[in-house]
């Protein structure tokens, strides 16, 4: 079959493998949707850093690079392993795209499955994934099926997902006020999470022409531009002096996960979402005497099936004009990678077709 792997920094070939084989417990789909994610970019550009080095196999897929890249991933499924239920040959899924131990601690609480020591993902650390044409999947539980949504809508379940993860480890309720920094793909779909379970007052902070445009569609009740006003200063008085209840740092920069902090009130959370590649430059003084908290958000555990729900009842309306390009496999370095490099203002999510 034709997929396209990750062999080291800017080095990506659409090439033949062979098919997966379906095995007992098991549940095959064939792919017809992924999405591209902000991690594909970073292995392409910087390296490997979630795919396995060689040398160094994934301790639970034991594979190392070349791996089959793509991750949020949706399509319909080929094929049911001896002794898989409750899934049917032809329906619409999305895959939650974890490989799990099964035996740690968190893998047995479930509830926090997401901290797995060795938990890994298809689509970056072996056993296939999206950008291919079949893919394996050995833990059904990860298959969540989509109903009568689209597999286009079922890419965007993986980071709206993410995104309703950090939502939730914020605490915000219906009534409360938020601020997101950056609208980038997960910053968007923060404020569409929060719009769904009713925060009817959420400010974004946000630089780009086109994304402040975006993030307005998704429910944005005003984009603060930080190079035009003081960003603390007009939350304090949008809100009365209070600040708001929780923040989302979605930009990874000192001076938005400081600004988050100095814009939430005395009392509230703010949620780092961001993947940092460097130190944080913060005062945590405010932190203590504040009493804020400062809460961590690691992808997602028992998000995907909540994340459909809002889709298909209508409460996360319109997703599909956050899909910016349409393309195939074999373009996925020129027409995928390198436009949300370099023209990533004017992206959202590029979907490939494998």
């Amino acid at each position: 079959m034709k997929a396209t792997r990750f062999y080291g920094k800017e080095d990506i070939r659409t090439e033949q493998i062979p098919e997966p084989e379906l095995l007992p417990g098991s549940v095959k789909i064939k792919v017809e949707w992924t999405g591209i994610c902000g991690t594909d970019l970073h292995e392409f550009e910087e390296g490997a850093i979630f795919c396995p080095k060689p040398g160094h196999p994934h301790p639970l897929t034991g594979e190392t690079t070349p791996v089959v890249l793509g991750h949020e991933l949706a399509g319909v499924i080929a094929g049911l392993g001896e002794g898989v239920t409750g899934l049917t040959v032809g329906e619409r899924v999305a895959l939650e795209p974890y490989i799990l131990c099964g035996e740690c601690e968190y893998c047995l609480g479930g509830e926090q499955y997401n901290l797995c020591p060795k938990a890994g993902y298809y689509g970056l650390s072996g056993w296939g994934g999206g950008f291919a044409e079949y893919v394996v999947v050995n833990n059904p539980a990860m298959v969540h099926p989509l109903g009568e949504l689209s597999t286009e809508v079922g890419a965007l379940v993986e980071p709206l997902s993410v995104a309703h993860h950090a939502v939730r480890r914020s605490g915000a309720k219906a009534g409360d006020t938020a601020v997101v920094f950056g609208a980038g793909p997960i910053g968007i779909f923060v404020t569409l999470i929060l719009k769904a379970i009713g925060v009817e007052t959420i400010y974004n902070v946000e630089i780009s022409t086109i994304r402040k445009e975006k993030v307005l569609s998704a429910g944005s009740t005003r984009v603060i531009d930080p190079t035009a006003e003081d960003v603390v200063a007009t939350i304090r008085e949008l809100t009365g002096g209070r600040g708001t209840d929780v923040a989302f740092e979605c930009v990874a920069a000192s001076p938005a996960l400081q600004a988050a902090m100095d814009s939430t009130r005395s009392g509230g959370t703010v949620v780092n979402v961001s993947i940092w590649s460097h130190n944080a430059d913060v005062n945590l003084f405010g932190l203590t005497m504040r009493e804020l908290n400062l809460v961590g958000t690691s992808a997602y555990a028992n998000d995907h099936a909540a994340v459909i729900k809002l889709l298909q009842e209508g409460r996360i309306e319109n997703v599909e004009q956050y899909i910016t390009g349409r393309i195939s496999v074999e373009d996925v370095v020129e027409l995928g990678f390198k436009q949300l490099i370099h023209n990533k203002e004017e992206n959202v999510k590029i979907i490939v077709h494998p």
